[in-house]
């Protein structure tokens, strides 16, 4: 099949998925309270950490956007006696595995692997949980299955960060899967758009570079979509 007649059979599924994303709705945070109990709600934010908003190779303007909707949430939830927020970030060492794959990035010990300033200028953000990791699936980092485990009073997760297609969608599907595998019945798993977004890479300046291409837009939409498929709930944001 050529291009053009690949692009023309996809078109009307390419609409559909632009209709469903066009038609998502926000919902208040307090409708996600198991009988408005604060302690019901946790947030799990990944990688919000510079060298994928501000510095290094792997940095994306179009991904630091999503820092100032996520440190209103953050604000939003504490008012509202949300405690438990987590923030896997990456904090590879020198010689990481992952750079066969992507360019060094987000070294520990190095201004990369830093949380981002908006986050460390919240009052509260000492008592936020940071936990390393060294991979895109946040679910295989020392010490996150016991953050998560140590919580079974949780009844919805928000998720939130970067990459849409990458770490963000390796997260929410853990926590959808584990509940699923472990029959937690109940247990839902939200993610609001305006907290999540990707990198950029135009086929023109990817061929320049010589590495793969990274359509932010299709793969966005792609994601958000699948995420949904697997019983993962959608929306435009979280109000109050």
């Amino acid at each position: 099949m050529d291009t053009q007649a690949f692009v023309e059979q996809s078109r009307p599924f390419i609409e559909w998925m632009l209709n469903w994303k066009a038609g998502l709705k926000p919902i208040p945070l307090t409708s996600l309270m198991d009988e408005g109990e604060p302690g019901s709600v946790g947030i799990i934010s990944v990688d919000v950490i510079e060298g994928f908003c501000t510095i290094g190779p792997l940095s994306s303007p179009r991904v630091n956007t999503i820092v100032e909707p996520i440190t209103r949430l953050f604000t939003l939830a504490w008012e509202r006696g949300v405690r438990d927020i987590a923030l896997p970030q990456d904090t590879h060492p020198a010689d990481a595995v992952e750079f066969a794959q992507y360019a060094p990035h987000c070294i520990r010990d190095t201004p990369e692997s830093e949380t981002v300033a908006a986050f460390k200028a919240l009052p509260f953000f000492d008592q936020l949980t940071i936990i390393p990791k060294n991979s895109i699936n946040s679910g295989l980092a020392p010490g996150f299955a016991d953050w998560v485990n140590a919580r079974p009073q949780i009844r919805t997760w928000i998720i939130v960060g970067d990459c849409t297609d990458l770490c963000t969608h390796q997260l929410a599907m853990h926590m959808r899967l584990s509940a699923n595998q472990q029959q937690r019945r109940g247990v839902r798993v939200v993610l609001p758009v305006n907290g999540v977004d990707t990198y950029d890479m135009p086929v023109a300046r990817a061929r320049e570079l010589g590495i793969p291409a990274h359509d932010a837009e299709f793969l966005h939409l792609v994601f958000l979509y699948h995420m949904m498929l697997n019983g993962i709930e959608v929306v435009t944001e979280i109000t109050a």
